[in-house]
């Protein structure tokens, strides 16, 4: 079994319901089974990823597979930044001290993201795993939390234009993308630029996540103009790739060379990712391309999904109880994604060189299970439960 790029969320991957939040019984709660919702997607397009069978094979199975690929971790990431927009006041930012509190939430959150993510590294599983990137990713977007959604919008797509060409000019100083070998954990320069899921060109999931957090979601006018951005910032992305790498001389040879060699949906240690040794690379929309049009086309993707989720579960009321399976995975996907790591390790299946269909079946159906009857028995998944006994301490600063 390849080493695979795809893991979440990191949300770590997502936020539990902070106090102040709507009630299962409040008006507004669709907007937050919504998100949960769009998580437990996220959280199977994960497992697809990393344990499920290759992707492009011929018939649905191949194409979903090929469609979880880049776009599960992206949807994580931008769910992130929702969960940053939750803890430090959704649509008015906290100031003073809940401000403070909310901040040093932030910070516990991350830290402890960084540590488990390094730990679960240390497993040796052959999943590049999210939640180290997660962290550092909730520390460089804090200083934004007092913005509204339009800077946010603005800062979002700034550094999406900015920070892969960046990157890609960073390249002799700091070494190529390499997906580091089972065991060895993350450091800075890999968190930065190096590594699975780089600060440099991931940020702007977040940043986009926190955008439409501060938006009015409760607004039909609102949700449709978010729709269509998500629509317009696919179709820029995936048709402005394509037409990149055909109009551009030479660029279709050096990117089909590229995806020819260890590719970025299931890729080898000391991969050096579809950038390789030609700038073509900055055409491709292909997932973990790290290239501003895939940062753009897989953004718009994730907030199409987020979109409908969240107008699903506020329309159609009978629906929560239909998908209440898959909203209670979201609602502690924080455990789902450990699960699935530890999972991973115990049954030690990185020597199957195919996955079969019923492993992924298998974890989707028993992470499914857990996260139905623990959410009737409690009200938070067990790592939820006990980040929100950690970022408690927020409680003590004056």
């Amino acid at each position: 079994m390849t080493q695979r790029a795809d893991s979440p969320p990191s949300d770590a991957p997502s936020p539990d319901h902070e106090r102040g939040e709507p009630t299962p019984s409040a008006p507004g709660v669709g907007r937050l089974v919504g998100l949960d919702l769009a998580r437990g997607l996220a959280v199977f397009g994960m497992y697809a990823v990393h344990v499920g069978p290759a992707p492009g094979r011929d018939g649905v199975i191949g194409f979903l597979m090929e469609l979880a690929q880049g776009r599960s971790s992206a949807l994580f990431a931008v769910l992130a930044g929702f969960a940053v927009a939750l803890i430090t006041g959704r649509r008015t930012p906290k100031t003073g001290l809940a401000g403070r509190q909310a901040v040093a939430k932030v910070v516990i959150r991350a830290v402890i993201l960084m540590a488990l993510g390094t730990a679960l590294t240390l497993t040796g599983t052959p999943v590049v795993p999210i939640l180290a990137f997660y962290g550092l990713f909730f520390l460089l977007v804090l200083p934004l939390y007092r913005l509204g959604a339009k800077p946010l919008a603005l800062i979002a797509v700034g550094w999406a234009m900015v920070g892969p060409q960046l990157l890609y000019a960073l390249k002799p100083v700091v070494g190529g993308r390499v997906f580091l070998s089972y065991g060895q954990a993350d450091g800075l320069v890999s968190l930065f630029f190096t590594g699975g899921y780089p600060a440099l060109t991931w940020v702007p999931f977040v940043i986009a996540g926190m955008a439409v957090a501060r938006c009015d979601l409760a607004a039909k006018a609102v949700r449709i103009r978010l729709a269509l951005t998500g629509v317009a910032l696919a179709l820029t992305g995936y048709g402005g790739s394509w037409l990149a790498v055909r109009l551009v001389p030479g660029a279709a040879a050096a990117v089909r060379k590229a995806e020819e060699g260890p590719g970025m949906s299931s890729v080898s240690p000391d991969s050096i990712g579809i950038f390789g040794d030609t700038p073509a690379g900055m055409l491709a929309a292909a997932p973990h391309s790290e290239a501003t049009l895939s940062i753009m086309a897989a953004t718009g993707v994730a907030i199409l999904v987020i979109t409908a989720c969240l107008a699903a579960m506020d329309a159609f009321p009978r629906l929560r109880r239909l998908a209440g399976p898959v909203i209670a995975v979201g609602s502690m996907s924080l455990t789902a994604y450990v699960y699935h790591i530890v999972a991973i390790w115990l049954l030690d299946t990185e020597g199957l060189t195919v996955q079969p269909l019923y492993i992924l079946l298998g974890f989707i159906t028993s992470v499914t299970v857990l996260a139905t009857v623990w959410s009737r028995l409690f009200q938070r998944g067990p790592l939820e439960w006990l980040m929100g006994r950690a970022t408690g301490i927020a409680r003590l600063i004056q």
